[in-house]
């Protein structure tokens, strides 16, 4: 897998943006991507030092509309914390 396919985008959401400030970054990524995959691709985009991964599995819920059933997709969050530097979404 290449790096860019790991990490699949940015979440900006209330919480997230609150522990940027404490330098802790969350990406969703690749459901078969692990925490060492996950540290070397944020190193290799954003030039920055990982100092932990975290990581989060959502399983798909069950939704209907109609007479339709489905699942949504389910997916990975992983929280990066940083030792040095800062990743800037907003330029």
């Amino acid at each position: 897998m290449e790096n860019r396919d790991i990490i699949k985008r940015p979440v900006i959401t209330e919480r997230s943006s609150e522990q940027m400030a404490q330098d802790k970054y969350t990406f969703d990524v690749d459901t078969r991507a692990n925490k060492t995959q996950i540290k070397i691709a944020i190193e290799d985009i954003f030039n920055v030092k990982v100092d932990k991964v975290n990581v989060m599995n959502y399983k798909a819920k069950k939704k209907r509309v109609g007479r339709y059933n489905g699942y949504t997709n389910k997916r990975r969050k992983a929280i990066v914390t940083l030792k040095e530097g800062s990743i800037d979404f907003f330029n």
